[in-house]
């Protein structure tokens, strides 16, 4: 395997890197987009690491807030001791956290309830727990730098595990009739989706921040 000096922050989906484009990327960090799900990540992350090795792997992106007191656009992270990144990830205003990777996106106030309970983690995603494992197998430090999209006290508008395809994808098709049967939706998507932009740049600002300075 060749041996590389980059830095390896993988996404869940594009509109999660919106903020940390090419140009404002620190020397020697690169973008992988996975897929939603363990999955996805799990077949996209090993096919890179089969053709270079990172010093870094961070798995980024959105998350659910499960813990009452994050709010949306708090940015949390976890990570090994090996990564140290925490002291400049502080320093970028994230917080630390726990987190639960789940196999569904956590829609309503009562399932995170629900989660929080059950795990007692921060907060809830879908990816790294499976991209962090395979960084435990190759002995790769990694950390979990997510950002809260939907807080605790939030319902997502849509119930979009139900517009998933078989292999953890938006089906478009579907998103689009169910938009076209139920036209009150649209006011509380639009709100959704100013959200996410804004937890998007958030996120975004804290990844420039953190790993600017290099390690």
């Amino acid at each position: 395997m060749q041996t590389s000096s980059t830095i390896l922050v993988c996404f869940a989906v594009k509109e999660e890197a919106k903020f940390f484009p090419v140009a404002e990327r620190p020397a020697g960090c690169v973008t992988l987009i996975t897929g939603m799900g363990r999955r996805n990540a799990e077949v996209a992350v090993r096919k890179v690491l089969t053709q270079a090795r990172p010093e870094l792997v961070i798995t980024a992106g959105f998350a659910g807030g499960l813990r009452p007191e994050l709010k949306t656009g708090a940015v949390v992270f976890e990570e090994d001791a090996e990564a140290g990144l925490a002291a400049k990830l502080q320093g970028a205003g994230a917080v630390p956290a726990r987190f639960y990777c789940a196999e569904r996106v956590a829609i309503t106030v009562a399932e995170k309830a629900a989660f929080w309970k059950s795990t007692g983690a921060d907060a809830v995603e879908m990816e790294s727990s499976a991209i962090r494992a395979i960084c435990r197998e190759l002995k790769i430090p990694s950390a979990t730098v997510r950002v809260i999209s939907d807080s605790a006290q939030e319902d997502l508008p849509l119930d979009f595990n139900a517009l998933m395809t078989a292999g953890d994808r938006i089906n478009y098709a579907k998103l689009f009739w169910t938009i076209a049967r139920s036209p009150g939706k649209i006011a509380s998507l639009m709100q959704f989706q100013k959200r996410t932009v804004a937890a998007a740049r958030a996120l975004g600002e804290v990844l420039r921040q953190s790993l600017g300075g290099g390690r």
